[in-house]
């Protein structure tokens, strides 16, 4: 029998693990807008970080938030391809993008929204290495294969494997269970792209 692939896998989760799944892959990408912000002055990280931080007590206590409301402020945070011409934009809007997916999730109680969210680190991973480290490398064929062999590629899907893992062995989402996981996000140190 075939392996399933890692979104098959986060498809296999109950919707509470899926959402405590997302709200880990954005914990991890939100350092990358925290650097676009310090590079740029654009945006406000703390709307980022107060977005999740609605989501993580959604996730433990199910604390209610006007999550239209977040994603409109989200939306004024998020930089536009038009106003930066820098490496650090790409990832900044995939925070952005992440977060309001998972924001989506949440309230639509939807899980094509929260699976988006494990495709959008990932795809942050590969742009990134993409327009910076594989930028001179012109056959789209090579390019392809030097990025999913790429370290940080690995770590991305190795990260999320560890996850779901860990999921799939936790049968109930509590309070305890979404503090760990918050906690093991933190204690990395480092986003999603290694910074």
């Amino acid at each position: 029998m075939a392996r399933k692939t890692i979104f098959q896998q986060i498809r296999d989760l109950d919707l509470k693990h899926q959402g405590v799944l997302a709200a880990y892959l954005c914990e991890r990408m939100l350092p990358n807008y925290d650097l676009f912000h310090v590079s740029t002055e654009f945006g406000d990280p703390k709307v980022l970080r107060g977005g999740l931080n609605a989501v993580w007590d959604k996730l433990a206590v199910n604390k209610g938030a006007d999550w239209q409301r977040w994603q409109e402020k989200l939306e004024e945070c998020t930089p536009s391809e038009q106003e930066f011409d820098v490496l650090g934009m790409f990832p900044a809007i995939a925070a952005c993008t992440a977060l309001s997916s998972l924001m989506q999730g949440i309230e639509d109680r939807d899980a094509a929204p929260l699976l988006d969210v494990a495709k959008i680190s990932q795809g942050s991973v590969a742009h990134f290495l993409e327009l910076g480290e594989f930028a001179d490398i012109e056959d789209a064929g090579q390019r392809a294969v030097a990025i999913e062999q790429h370290p940080l590629s690995h770590y991305e899907i190795e990260v999320q494997q560890a996850m779901v893992a860990f999921l799939q062995d936790s049968a109930d989402i509590d309070k305890e269970l979404v503090r760990e996981v918050r906690a093991i996000a933190r204690d990395e140190g480092m986003s999603n792209l290694g910074l």
